[in-house]
């Protein structure tokens, strides 16, 4: 046993110098060898940097698998893509990037002067193919300002002449879009279109929030002038504006008023606004309000004034004419009276001035007595003394309404308003309205 100790002790140390001499390299490089290599890589970057231009001025040196780069560029960019280049190449141990910046005047120069002669070139070759495509998009334009100039299709088409001008600059527009398409597809360049188009979308999109309120007016006088609400002369109240319509723009409305001024109203403003149109149907119906005593007989005061009001001459049989208690005051009860007239022939404020005296009268003659307001003081004493209310006071007499008969009542006024309209409408051909449009 003791011999078998000894004998693993005399074997380690041999075991362990064999498995050290095994780790340890079994060849050696050649100083021939490194320096082939060197030369190779030092060809190799040469080589590229002869096909890469700005590297003109750029030398390289290898050395055991060390790369130098001395020399000068044009711009950092370039020598940061010689270590780039570098890295790549198989071999490379080390970068010693060396390279400065140019800054000499003519060799920063020369490079922009060529680039320009060759882009000078090639736009002299290009001449005849960009003159091409100049004439094709002429000839499209001309052709859609052609068509847009005819006036049988779109006149058909378009309820008014205003929508028939806007198909017109669409007409326009499409035919500009398009040949400005095929120009640029010939010479091709058409990926420039959708450049083009987003930089337009975008300046429309800034100029729409510019003119926002231009814009809104704009598209309502297109709906005003599809459904034409009201049409010339039509007396009108929008949005507590109450005139006669003078035409309608493509900004605004614009109404004469019963005093002769002139009002504007922005057509967004119209479009929302509450339009009251006095004139769309003939019929119109008057109203007036007569307050009478409390021991009235009511009943015969209504007939009475339901055949004064029958009677009169401008006052249509159909509708009829209408009285009935309205209101019960402190000292009176009002009777309402209504009537129709025809407004293209009978002035509204005349026949209704004419109706209210010709009832006054017809009441006066009956003895139907329109009281004044009468107010009772009471004392101490009166309200001691409980014999009873205090004896109402007489009232004043009343002189005697006229009993003349109805006097004419045209609608003058309207009709003299009617024609300082044609006049102002005679003289400017900026309307959207026109006889012919569809009611709304």
């Amino acid at each position: 046993m003791r011999y078998v100790l000894v004998l693993v002790c005399l074997l380690s140390p041999l075991h362990g110098a064999a498995q050290t001499t095994s780790t340890q390299p079994t060849s050696t490089i050649t100083v021939e060898e490194s320096a082939g290599e060197d030369r190779a890589i030092a060809t190799r970057i040469r080589a590229i940097l002869t096909e890469l231009e700005g590297f003109g001025n750029v030398t390289v040196d290898v050395s055991a698998g060390i790369v130098t780069f001395e020399g000068t560029t044009l711009d950092a960019a370039k020598s940061q893509q010689l270590t780039d280049l570098a890295n790549r190449v198989q071999g490379v141990v080390a970068i010693e990037n060396n390279v400065t910046e140019s800054t000499d005047v003519a060799e920063r120069l020369n490079p922009m002067v060529e680039r320009m002669k060759a882009r000078l070139a090639q736009t002299v070759s290009f001449l005849p193919l960009m003159a091409i495509a100049l004439g094709v998009f002429i000839v499209v334009v001309l052709l859609g300002i052609f068509i847009a100039r005819l006036r049988q299709p779109w006149d058909r088409l378009a309820p008014n002449a205003f929508i028939a001008d806007i198909y017109r600059q669409v007409i326009r527009l499409a035919f500009i879009l398009g040949g400005l398409v095929i120009a640029l597809d010939i010479v091709g360049a058409t990926a420039l279109l959708s450049g083009i188009l987003g930089a337009a979308g975008l300046v429309g999109l800034a100029i729409g929030f510019a003119v926002r309120d231009t814009v809104e007016n704009f598209i309502a006088s297109i709906m005003l002038s599809v459904r034409q609400p009201f049409r010339p002369n039509d007396t009108v109240e929008i949005d507590g504006d109450t005139g006669k319509v003078i035409r309608l723009t493509s900004r605004a409305t614009v109404l004469l008023s019963f005093d002769g001024n002139h009002i504007r109203i922005p057509n967004a403003t119209v479009f929302k606004a509450r339009i009251i149109n006095f004139s769309r149907n003939a019929e119109r119906r008057f109203m007036f309000e007569v307050g009478l005593a409390p021991d009235t007989d009511f009943a015969a005061a209504r007939a009475l004034a339901l055949d004064v009001l029958t009677g009169l001459p401008f006052v249509l049989k159909s509708p009829e004419p209408g009285v009935w208690i309205e209101t019960i005051g402190d000292s009176t009860v009002s009777l309402e009276m209504a009537a129709w007239i025809n407004q293209n022939d009978t002035s509204v404020n005349l026949a209704r001035s004419e109706a209210i005296r010709l009832v006054l009268a017809a009441f006066d003659s009956a003895g139907h007595k329109m009281p004044e307001p009468t107010y009772r003081i009471l004392t101490l004493e009166d309200q001691r003394d409980a014999a009873g209310p205090a004896p109402r006071p007489a009232t004043a007499p009343r002189a005697s309404a006229s009993t003349a008969p109805a006097q004419d009542v045209p609608a003058k006024a309207d009709k003299a308003l009617e024609q300082i309209v044609d006049q102002e409408r005679a003289g400017t051909d900026r309307d959207l309205l026109g006889s012919d449009g569809a009611d709304e």
